[in-house]
């Protein structure tokens, strides 16, 4: 199951080689919500991992963006103790541009798409699994 949030890029960071054949890449979304008359800001940190990790490049720090990614969990036991490590695994990212006024309106919304089997760009990746 894959999940969607809507937010600005506030960071993101350098790729990191975990192993010879594993390697991630970290980066950081702003998303607001309007709560009873109060504004709730929550910093999401999401992870890519392998050939993934490039699709945070065409974006930037201050940028509107989408991200598409799954939930992954997974056990560690240690010396007798257990810990538990959930990952938020981006896989696809569009930039929010806004036509016209910066009004917020989602009508003046428009993704455009980065890494999909639909965009021109030479470098776009096919998230299809088959």
């Amino acid at each position: 199951m894959s999940y969607e949030l809507a937010g600005k890029l506030v960071a993101k960071y350098d790729t990191v080689q975990r192993t010879e054949t594993f390697k991630t890449r970290e980066f950081v979304v702003e998303k607001s919500e309007d709560i009873n008359g109060r504004t709730i800001v929550n910093y999401v940190k999401f992870q890519c991992v392998q050939d993934k990790t490039n699709i945070v490049d065409r974006v930037n720090a201050g940028d509107d963006i989408k991200v598409y990614f799954n939930i992954k969990g997974s056990k560690w036991e240690k010396d007798g103790k257990t810990n538990y490590i959930t990952n938020l695994d981006a896989w696809r990212i569009e930039q929010i541009l806004q036509s016209g006024s910066k009004s917020g309106s989602s009508d003046n919304d428009y993704f455009e798409p980065l890494d999909t089997f639909s965009s021109t760009a030479p470098d776009a990746v096919d998230d299809l699994p088959f």
